[in-house]
């Protein structure tokens, strides 16, 4: 049989939810094109694939699925936390050539400049994964007091935090929102650029086979608008990042999460994905735990609380 004779095995995109690649419970999908240069329109390009749309139920059985997994992660140890954030960088590296594919397409860049753009997004991933394990001598201490006792603060995770993705950046931006979030100890449903969504649903794919536990991440695909209204005024989030959102949408989003009390990072300009990310989103989604305890022995037992 020759090769021109053969039929092509298209890629079938899913959500990555709880694990698993579950298709959106509404049974629809949307078109998803080629960026072809410069400021092109979606749809404008060549027909790459077809993505889940994701609907509201999606998003509620992400948060179910987050929330599950906030336990066993953020109860990992720091350095357990960071060897497996690593193996996912292992794991990156090797399906590099499809990264630089998928972000050659999406962004509509050549070869060498999607190359670059994937070679960094992997390059962040490990310098965050570096993190985990110095975050707290870095944002934690020691506090002094008029009093016989030690005073220490250390950072804790916030929980479940609902992550817009950037609308251009379509791997290196990812990248740069999602491993801050897990690197302290969060769990995370990330809703993926609505025009280039394909290199973050393939992301699941890495992260399914890599160590990270099942719920850890969660990725959904669709209309951004669509997904992030349920995602802020969700009780069971905790907190929202709200890069990829514009003005209008953030605005709208963020009074929803005020009406549950959600920690909300703003998009901001400052947003320079090629940039030294210094330890904004670090310290973005974690809460600061205080604990007083006593400098001597209490009782004849020598006992302390």
């Amino acid at each position: 049989m020759s090769d021109n004779s053969r039929l092509s095995v298209f890629k079938t995109y899913k959500l990555f939810v709880g694990g698993k690649f579950p298709r959106s419970e509404s049974g629809r999908v949307y078109e998803v094109t080629s960026k072809t240069s410069g400021a092109a329109a979606p749809g404008k390009g060549g027909w790459l694939a077809n993505a889940p749309l994701s609907s509201r139920k999606d998003a509620r059985d992400a948060v179910v699925a987050a929330r599950k997994a906030f336990g066993p992660w953020s109860g990992a140890t720091a350095y357990n936390r960071g060897q497996v954030l690593y193996r996912v960088a292992e794991m990156l590296e090797g399906r590099r050539e499809q990264f630089v594919r998928e972000v050659a397409d999406a962004e509509g860049l050549s070869k060498s400049k999607a190359g670059a753009r994937v070679d960094a997004a992997v390059d962040r991933w490990v310098w965050y994964a570096g993190w985990t394990d110095k975050v707290a001598q870095v944002v934690g201490g020691g506090n002094p007091v008029a009093g016989p006792f030690f005073n220490l603060s250390t950072p804790e995770p916030t929980g479940v935090v609902a992550v817009l993705a950037p609308q251009e950046s379509s791997f290196l931006g990812l990248v740069s929102v999602l491993a801050p979030v897990l690197a302290t100890g969060n769990t995370a449903v990330v809703v993926a650029s609505e025009r280039a969504p394909l290199p973050a649903l393939s992301l699941g794919e890495v992260l399914a086979t890599s160590d990270v536990p099942g719920g850890t991440v969660n990725i959904l695909s669709g209309r951004t608008k669509e997904i992030a209204a349920p995602l802020a005024a969700h009780s069971d989030v905790n907190a929202i990042d709200l890069t990829g959102a514009d003005e209008a949408l953030a605005t709208e989003l963020e009074i929803a999460a005020a009406d549950n009390l959600k920690r909300v990072l703003r998009p901001g300009a400052e947003d320079d994905w090629s940039a030294d990310p210094g330890m904004r989103r670090l310290t973005a989604f974690l809460e600061t735990k205080t604990v007083w305890h006593p400098t001597g022995s209490l009782g004849a037992s020598g006992s302390s609380y």
